[in-house]
């Protein structure tokens, strides 16, 4: 989740946002705002994520991520270490992962630029999630805490036409089912110390007051509360064409110490990873 080069202030939000972003498969099908609201309004009880989040997971620790290290059985690939760094007021001050990096500034505790060229923050890299699910897609269904559970995903490639000689774009929908444990999304509390839950939590469900981006609003939109298991993925057929799953070892405030973390693709090779969690004393 992250905002790029971004400038925040009271009165106005302009931003661009790498954070479940809209990509051009999504532009070329809008998200339904009417729809979203109306998914929103009739799932959620509360107004803010933070309230969510605290509906959904009671009165859990407050626990901020360091580092998470990714380790692939596979040779072929290498390690991949997400790292956070925080200032005196426990505020996220920069975040690194094996593709990027960001620095972020706070004014009065409150989150004012992010500056970087990568993208650190997004559950679609944190979850080795292959369809981005949580960067593309449009929500369909919600369970009762929140979260997202069915997801719409678009994927486009290119394919040769015959008649014509010439490589058509092929817009091709998939469905992600999401499955969660009854524990924390472990990323929350660093996701606050870098000050972006404040932003969704600014993100009001009566869409007459004020004008607002519709990529805040699919943020907020697809935030999972809870830690997500495993995430399936079916074409426009209903065949199975990749899976995510997550196997965890938990500590006594239902944080993940450990994770095997299995992905699946389409022609039924898998990719294990080790994941390790460490936590700001």
């Amino acid at each position: 989740m992250i905002l790029n080069n971004t400038y925040i202030n009271n009165s106005t939000i302009e931003m661009k946002i790498n954070f479940m972003n809209l990509n051009q498969t999504t532009m070329r099908k809008p998200l339904c705002l009417l729809g979203l609201i109306s998914i929103l309004m009739t799932s959620c009880e509360s107004d803010s994520v933070s309230d969510q989040f605290d509906d959904a997971n009671g009165n859990t620790a407050k626990k901020l991520i360091e580092r998470v290290e990714f380790n692939p059985a596979q040779i072929e690939e290498e390690d991949q270490v997400f790292t956070v760094n925080y200032d005196a007021n426990d505020k996220v001050t920069s975040a690194t992962s094996g593709v990027g990096s960001v620095v972020l500034v706070h004014d009065d505790n409150e989150l004012s630029t992010i500056t970087g060229d990568g993208d650190p923050f997004s559950l679609s890299e944190l979850y080795q999630d292959p369809y981005e699910a949580f960067e593309t897609g449009e929500v369909l269904e919600y369970d009762t805490s929140g979260n997202p559970i069915s997801v719409s995903v678009l994927e486009d490639y290119y394919e040769y036409n015959q008649t014509t000689g010439q490589y058509e774009e092929i817009t091709e929908e998939y469905i992600a089912t999401i499955t969660y444990d009854a524990t924390p999304n472990p990323y929350f509390y660093t996701f606050e110390a870098a000050g972006l839950i404040e932003v969704l939590d600014k993100v009001q469900l009566n869409f007459s007051m004020m004008p607002q981006s519709p990529e805040i609003v699919q943020a907020r939109a697809l935030f999972p509360l809870n830690n997500i298991k495993s995430i399936t993925y079916k074409d426009e057929d209903g065949e199975i064409v990749g899976e995510l799953k997550v196997d965890y070892v938990y500590d006594a405030d239902n944080y993940p110490t450990s994770a095997t973390m299995t992905v699946i693709d389409d022609e039924g090779s898998e990719s294990v990873y080790a994941i390790t969690y460490n936590y700001k004393e």
